[in-house]
């Protein structure tokens, strides 16, 4: 017989009853019924209930030690009676009876519990983590991404990909967020930076003559951390392809982002499905106008229209409304389907959340319901619009008698984010998320460019190096900041249920183009040859047309596992401050480190 074990705890069936087997776990949980001990023993693969006789070897050793010690045990597999099965285990129709035990490791006492994960806080999981992922859920969810991303890996094979590792230590580049920086040796004074992503490496590699490239690629990040965001370092899929279109990309992708998420719609017995649809294409103003946001969640019903027109009308008295839309602001209005006869307190809510959550003035209505035959209005500010004028915005917004209708009023950008933030906690509140169902969209046409008022200059809204719509021509005839503003790029999102995967692009794989994007967005050609020299200089060597996504693999699965937080998904995460609780992450380093870096630390300013 094997040393630990000639089965798993999870193995055991009604046709192994009558062997004598070895099993070797953790104990998971001990019950003492009249002086007959039941304990469940675990492993990786499951449970199996262990039963000890008065008297049976082992048996005082079992009963003093304390849950998750790590024992061996032999015995003789039996079946339980038919009323004691449990239908909720894979092994729940046989138990083993106890013969010899060994104790592999005694268990001190546990820092936090592992039966019943019952909730505990954060750090101690974390310092823990060990422990931590001993439970059930956690345990789970671990899993789960490990076959996802083999998954993954296999749709991108079948689909014509090859898998090339890129380097971890590159050069530092202006991508968006700030380096993790690696000091160099024996290069004093210098310093390697961790990759933000594979972007160049992986265009490099289509001007190298490789077709279609992905790798599940590790990014690192010195960023803030946030529910959807795991400070440090994420994982991705990293794609590339020559000689494409937008909709080749497109093409090539939905299939594997589909074919995963229908793959593992029923994890855990959890029942969801996947249109058999084509995933929708929605350009970004559009998204903004009806849902208020680039990353729409498509199970809420919900479309935002625009009513700015309305709120000038003659017939309309609302001073406020027409001040703000006299000075270039807009008005939005949001549909509260079958809520006319909702109580006061639930407009009062609303308006109450606007102001106290989104800083904004407040969240006007109008409640529509019927009188005598006619559609008419109620609400604080009903009374300001003619029975025409609420004609109109019951035509315009797609609603009746029954419904209500939400006012978010003020400067573009404001106003729509307010109005996006609305539609979401309306269909909350009403329960009109669509349930079990994974949708998905590509948000396409972002504007190439965007007014950083900060600066009072044209700058890119983007990825920098995606390819302008309407190519050289377009950036030649852009002479006005409108016209600039007006530029859209081959960039595009892909979203499920209102979480961004991944934002592509079709690059701009040409020298004169690349100079003359960053040109209108007031970079100059040094800046550009500084920075981005060693991609242009390929670029002016031949470079095929060429473009690329990049989903989020802790997103992907974040979103199967249905949790809210991406360290629930992460094997070992840091915290919200960026630390590594178990190992110890970051640390301090001995002088003797320092000097072989060339590095010494500024003096701290006392507290």
């Amino acid at each position: 017989m094997h040393a630990y074990r000639t089965h798993t705890c999870g193995e055991l069936r009604a046709s192994h009853v009558g062997e004598t087997v070895k099993l070797s776990g953790w104990l998971h949980r001990r019950r003492d019924h009249g002086g007959v001990m039941f304990i469940d023993l675990r492993d990786h693969y499951g449970l199996t209930q262990v039963v000890f006789n008065p008297g049976a070897p082992g048996f005082e050793t079992v009963e003093r030690l304390r849950t998750e010690s790590v024992l061996s045990i032999e015995g003789k597999i039996v079946a339980r009676d038919a009323s004691l099965v449990n239908a909720n285990l894979g092994t729940g129709e046989i138990e083993m009876v106890a013969g010899a035990v060994d104790v592999l490791s005694e268990a001190a006492e546990l820092p936090l519990p592992v039966f019943g994960e019952p909730d505990y806080p954060e750090d101690i999981r974390l310092k823990h983590r060990y422990l931590d992922l001993r439970r059930e859920t956690l345990h789970k969810n671990m899993i789960l991404r490990s076959n996802v991303i083999t998954s993954l890996r296999q749709r991108m094979v079948a689909e014509g990909f090859t898998e090339y590792q890129t380097p971890i230590l590159t050069a530092s580049s202006p991508e968006g967020a700030r380096d993790f920086l690696v000091p160099s040796r024996i290069h004093p004074g210098e310093f390697y930076a961790l990759p933000q992503a594979p972007q160049q490496f992986k265009q490099l590699l289509m001007v190298s003559g490789f077709d279609r490239y992905f790798q599940i690629a590790p990014c690192f990040r010195d960023e803030d951390a946030r529910a959807d965001r795991s400070p440090g370092e994420f994982y991705q899929l990293d794609i590339e392809m020559s000689f494409v279109t937008q909709e080749d990309v497109f093409n090539a992708i939905e299939p594997v982002l589909r074919g995963v998420f229908e793959e593992f719609a029923d994890w855990d017995g959890k029942g969801r499905t996947v249109p058999d649809e084509p995933f929708v294409h929605i350009p970004f103003a559009e998204a903004m106008l009806k849902y208020g946001s680039d990353k729409p969640d498509l199970r809420n019903p919900i479309i935002i229209c625009d009513v700015s027109d309305i709120a000038t009308r003659e017939d309309v008295t609302l001073g406020v409304f027409k001040k703000i839309v006299d000075g270039g602001g807009i008005v939005r209005a949001i549909p509260a389907p079958n809520t006319a006869e909702q109580p006061r307190s639930f407009f009062d809510k609303m308006d109450a959340w606007a102001k106290k959550e989104m800083q904004a003035p407040g969240l006007g209505y109008i409640r529509f319901v019927e009188d005598d035959g006619k559609l008419t209005g109620t609400g604080p500010i009903a009374k300001f619009f003619a029975p025409e004028a609420l004609a109109a915005l019951a035509e315009t917004a797609g609603v009746k008698a029954g419904d209500a209708l939400f006012f978010s009023a003020g400067d573009k950008t404001n106003a729509v984010k307010l109005a996006g933030a609305a539609r979401t906690r309306i269909g909350e509140e009403l329960d009109l998320i669509e349930p079990g169902i994974f949708r998905f969209c590509w948000i396409i046409d972002f504007p190439m460019y965007e007014w950083d008022e900060d600066n009072k200059k044209v700058d890119f809204s983007h990825n920098p190096f995606s390819m302008p719509q309407g190519g050289m021509e377009k950036l030649l005839a852009a002479d006005t900041v409108e016209k600039q503003l007006d530029i859209k790029a081959y960039q595009y999102d892909i979203v499920c249920n209102g979480i961004e995967l991944s934002s592509g692009a079709i690059r701009n794989h040409r020298p004169d183009l690349m100079l003359k994007a960053f040109e209108l967005a007031g970079y100059g050609p040094e800046v550009v040859e500084e920075k981005f020299g060693g991609m242009l200089n390929a670029f002016r060597y031949g470079a095929p047309p060429h473009g690329g996504i990049a989903p989020g693999v802790d997103r992907i699965v974040m979103l199967l596992a249905e949790v809210e937080n991406l360290r629930d998904v992460i094997l070992f995460p840091m915290n919200q401050q960026a630390r590594d609780l178990l190992m110890g992450a970051p640390s301090p380093v001995d002088d003797k480190q320092l000097k072989e870096l060339n590095i010494r630390l500024a003096p701290q300013a006392k507290a």
